[in-house]
């Protein structure tokens, strides 16, 4: 990994996201920075930089899940940053909430995930480093570079030392996830099948149904997002009264809204791996959590040093 001067940029984090934060930093080599946020008994919050960051590249670590309060933390932590003179601020966000409000699919609906790229933009970021976005045309909603970061190069490392299954399928739970597995599937040599669903309402799925073979087969399911696990789950299940041998299943965001966690522990899964973009509330025999942290770490490292972020990707 190539080095950087500690003294030319400065790594903060909101408080929900300070566990990677920590990690990114010991990466780095470098100290967190000190901010305090404090709370007032309205609810209300302000965010104070205790360590001057006059003429500094700035990095804010922050993931926009559930509550609103973390954005809100966040555009705070912009704003405060561009008052304090910072030289750039480079907002880093391993989970991009709203991602799934990208386009109007229905009349008089918000497009949240362009509202929270202007939020962004008009607070004052220089530059966005995200991950695995829920859709990728959400980086042209942004007039600042963005750096797309893909949790593939540490779920196939995980796949190729722990996993060493000579009948292994790839599957997505969804049709719309289909690219995501193709390129898994690719990568791996292997065959993959396609769930496809449909919806009442959002997050109850209806109707699901295999399209593709799965008899004998080990089944890997591939999505970005595990909301409340209805879809991962109940893909799972169709899989092994289909003849699967097993199936396991990777996520890169952990969002596990109730009765997500439930849902996991009494499904088919043997195993579901997620990235720790989001940190995780409660813990199971069956959810196994793989750092992003390195990776981000490495992303900030040649935004210091101006060098090519693409040769991170491994698909």
């Amino acid at each position: 990994m190539s080095t950087t001067n500690c003294n030319n940029y400065a790594v903060f984090a909101g408080e929900k996201s300070r566990p990677l934060a920590e990690k990114i930093c010991k990466s780095l080599g470098c100290q967190m920075g000190h901010m305090t946020t404090e709370h007032f008994a309205d609810g209300e919050f302000a965010v104070f930089y205790e360590d001057s960051i006059r003429g500094k590249d700035v990095f804010l670590v922050q993931s926009t899940f559930p509550s609103a309060d973390n954005i809100m933390e966040l555009l705070l932590m912009i704003d405060a940053a561009k008052r304090a003179s910072a030289h750039y601020i480079t907002a880093v966000i391993p989970y991009f909430g709203w991602a799934r409000q990208d386009r109007k699919d229905k009349p008089r609906v918000s497009i949240g995930a362009k509202l929270i790229a202007d939020m962004l933009g008009s607070a004052g970021i220089t530059r966005l480093i995200t991950m695995d976005l829920h859709a990728d045309q959400i980086q042209g909603f942004f007039n600042v570079p963005v750096d797309h970061l893909y949790a593939s190069s540490i779920f196939l490392e995980y796949i190729n030392k722990n996993l060493s299954l000579e009948t292994l399928t790839v599957a997505t739970p969804d049709v719309g996830g289909t690219k995501r597995a193709n390129t898994y599937a690719k990568f791996l040599g292997v065959p993959m099948v396609i769930c496809h669903k449909s919806r009442i309402r959002a997050n109850e799925v209806a109707e699901m149904r295999i399209i593709g073979d799965v008899e004998g087969r080990d089944v890997l399911l591939i999505d970005d997002i595990v909301d409340t696990a209805g879809t991962i789950t109940k893909a799972a299940n169709l899989m092994l009264e289909n003849g699967a041998r097993s199936v396991r299943a990777l996520a890169s965001h952990a969002v596990l809204s109730n009765p997500a966690m439930e849902r996991i522990e009494q499904s088919a899964l043997t195993e579901i791996l997620f990235t720790d973009s989001i940190p995780l509330k409660r813990t199971s025999s069956k959810v196994h959590i793989l750092s992003v942290a390195d990776m981000f770490a490495e992303a900030i490292r040649r935004v210091c040093n101006h060098e090519s972020i693409s040769s991170l990707y491994s698909i």
